[in-house]
């Protein structure tokens, strides 16, 4: 169960708790300058509704970020932390969402269209952000979705963290505007040719597009993340799963395996410290018997009889300019894997137009990052397109 779901007697203890900065360090933390001191504010007011509207002006996927931002953001810089502990703002957020949708909460203003068509290449967070900003300037927005589902890499988050119904319910608010036209299944990478069918501007939100590989020997006998994740029942094991990787796909992956019976082995380059997850993350490590190995690398693969595989690993240091290094003489053969999983993360192969027009947004252009950074970066893709027509 995720445990950012707030019983209505833990939500009330946390409204409770703020102390309603006036400097606002949460905003200031904020990617998409959501102001958690005034929707908690409202929220402890009763006004359900303000405080939802105050999330979704800033937040087009407010209950989704909820459930799965990182605590490194806003909780971090609460200030109750230096009293006992930091307000659970991301889960506030989720629960205000929640409760203000049970209650019906009315879709915002439709502006009128203001004639001007803009085109958005892809329906991740990042996407999705660019286009819930033009939508409520009244700009005419299409979405190019090559799959056949809305919300890119938020589909990859495995249900038990993000219900696939909370996905569901942050869009159908975007999607009930009729300014916004969505094709599925559909590749539009000529950019320029959508400039001359009339749009004003091009919006690329199309994430990572390359995985990232260790480039060793039998690196082919491993499973990508998106491999895994797309459908982790076709790799259902009760053996030993090694994951490769430190972040929160990489927990994904390891959260997952473990649910479907696997003893799960993570793999990591540095050490704990720098493994990219929040407290909370770490928590679910702990709480499922997931071991970590850190300051280890996976130099090797090889394949054993009865479809088992073996993992090459040698051990890492920081030399004296701080860089990560192999230990001499440290390798050590651990046979037995029923799957190994690659959980690196991906760049963007995208090749950018050098065009004013055409502006890119998300993780094609900042690497992997979390949901809210994605959606804050598709927000300031729409803004500078604004600005540039203003």
């Amino acid at each position: 169960m995720n445990r950012r779901v707030l019983k209505p007697a833990q939500l009330k203890i946390e409204l409770e708790k703020c102390l309603h900065c006036a400097a606002k360090p949460c905003l200031k933390a904020c990617p998409v300058h959501c102001s958690p001191c005034d929707f908690i504010a409202a929220a402890k007011n009763g006004e359900w509704q303000k405080a939802a509207e105050l999330i979704e002006s800033q937040n087009p996927l407010a209950q989704s970020c909820g459930l799965i931002c990182p605590d490194k953001f806003c909780q971090k810089a609460c200030v109750r932390a230096n009293l006992d502990k930091a307000i659970k703002i991301p889960a506030v957020q989720a629960a205000i969402m929640q409760k203000a949708r049970n209650e019906n909460m009315p879709l915002a203003n439709v502006p009128n269209p203001n004639g001007l068509r803009v085109a958005v290449i892809g329906s991740g967070p990042a996407g999705i952000g660019a286009a819930a900003v033009l939508l409520r300037q009244g700009f005419c927005v299409t979405i190019f979705e090559k799959s056949n589902q809305i919300g890119g890499a938020l589909n990859l988050i495995p249900a038990e963290r993000l219900p696939r119904e909370v996905i569901a319910a942050d869009w159908k608010r975007i999607a009930a505007n009729p300014n916004l036209t969505v094709k599925l299944n559909t590749l539009a990478d000529d950019y320029e040719t959508l400039l001359e069918q009339g749009f004003e501007a091009v919006i690329v939100a199309v994430g990572e597009q390359t995985r990232r590989m260790l480039n060793i020997v039998g690196e082919d006998l491993s499973v990508s993340y998106v491999e895994y994740l797309s459908n982790p029942q076709k790799y259902q094991t009760n053996g030993n799963v090694a994951v490769v990787g430190g972040g929160e796909v990489a927990l994904d992956c390891a959260l997952t395996a473990k649910r479907l019976g696997g003893m799960v082995e993570m793999f990591v380059r540095r050490g704990l410290s720098n493994m990219r997850m929040g407290l909370d993350d770490y928590a679910d490590l702990i709480s499922n018997d997931i071991n970590v190995t850190t300051m280890t690398r996976v130099a090797k693969i090889e394949k054993q009889k009865e479809n088992l595989l073996t993992a090459y690993t040698i051990k890492t240091r920081f030399n004296a300019d701080g860089k990560l290094e192999d230990i001499p003489n440290t390798q050590t053969a651990r046979p037995d894997f029923s799957l190994i999983i690659l959980a690196l993360g991906s760049s963007c192969r995208e090749n950018k137009l050098d065009n004013p027009r055409v502006i890119y947004a998300g993780d094609c252009v900042n690497g992997g990052s979390t949901a809210v950074e994605a959606v804050a970066s598709g927000k300031a893709a729409a803004q500078k397109f604004m600005e540039q027509i203003a």
